[in-house]
C-alpha cells in the first residue's frame, strides 16, 4: 500500500462519491446522504477547493477530506468566518490503516497555511480528539439551535484563534438534504441494500 495525498480534481468526483457512499453507508442512518453532501458542496460558495484532498493507493481513490465555510454568529449579530469539516471518508477495506488520520493531518496543515483561524466540527470525540478537537463549549460556541454536546468540537488552528469569538455555529445550508433529492441522486449508483429500516431508528 502506497498512499499519497493530492487535491481533488473533477476526474475524480464520481471516484469519491462513490467511496463516500461506501464508507458511510448504513453507519447512522438507512444508506446515507454523505455522498450527495459532497456532490452538492462542490458548487457551493463556501466550497473550499484548496482544501479538498483525496488519499489514493496508486491510482485508486480510497478517502476523501472536504471543507467549506462556516459562520459563527454572536448575540449582537457579529459574524466570524471558520471552517466546517466533512465528510471525511475512507473505503471501508481500507479504514484502521491510518488514512483518515493522514487526510485530518495534511489538511490542518494547509488550513493553517491559507489562514484560517478554526475548524467547527460534528464528529466522534473518540476519534477526533486526537487532532486537538475539543469541545466547543470551551470556546462559548453553540449548535445553531443553542445546544452543546460532546460530538460538537472546535480546533483553534492557532493559539487564541477563537478568542473573542463566540455564539451560534451555522454551516452551509448544503447538509440540509431533501429526501426527494436524495433519492434521485441514488438512481445514479448501482442499487445497494439498506441493512436496518427506518422504523428500527
Amino acid at each position: 500500500m502506497n498512499i499519497s495525498i493530492r487535491l481533488e480534481n473533477k476526474n475524480d468526483f464520481r471516484n469519491v462519491e462513490n467511496m463516500t457512499r461506501e464508507a458511510f453507508w448504513d453507519m447512522y442512518k438507512p444508506g446515507c446522504d454523505e455522498h450527495l453532501v459532497v456532490h452538492k458542496i462542490r458548487k457551493t460558495k463556501a466550497f473550499i477547493k484548496e482544501l479538498d484532498f483525496v488519499a489514493c493507493d496508486e491510482e485508486k481513490v480510497v478517502g476523501n477530506v472536504i471543507y467549506s465555510k462556516a459562520k459563527v454568529i454572536s448575540e449582537n449579530n457579529d459574524e466570524f468566518e471558520v471552517l466546517c469539516m466533512g465528510p471525511l471518508g475512507v473505503l471501508p477495506s481500507y479504514q484502521g490503516k491510518g488514512i483518515g488520520t493522514l487526510l485530518m493531518k495534511h489538511s490542518i496543515t494547509v488550513a493553517k497555511a491559507l489562514g484560517y483561524n478554526a475548524v467547527i466540527i460534528f464528529g466522534n470525540p473518540n476519534y477526533y480528539h486526537r487532532f486537538g478537537f475539543e469541545n466547543a463549549k470551551n470556546h462559548n460556541i453553540l449548535t445553531s439551535q443553542g445546544d452543546n454536546f460532546e460530538a460538537f468540537m472546535a480546533l483553534e488552528l492557532y493559539e487564541g484563534s477563537l478568542d473573542g469569538i463566540s455564539g451560534k455555529f451555522y454551516a452551509d445550508s448544503v447538509f440540509e438534504i431533501d429526501k426527494d433529492e436524495l433519492n434521485i441522486f441514488e438512481k445514479q449508483f448501482p442499487n445497494k441494500e439498506k441493512h436496518f429500516s427506518d422504523k428500527q431508528l
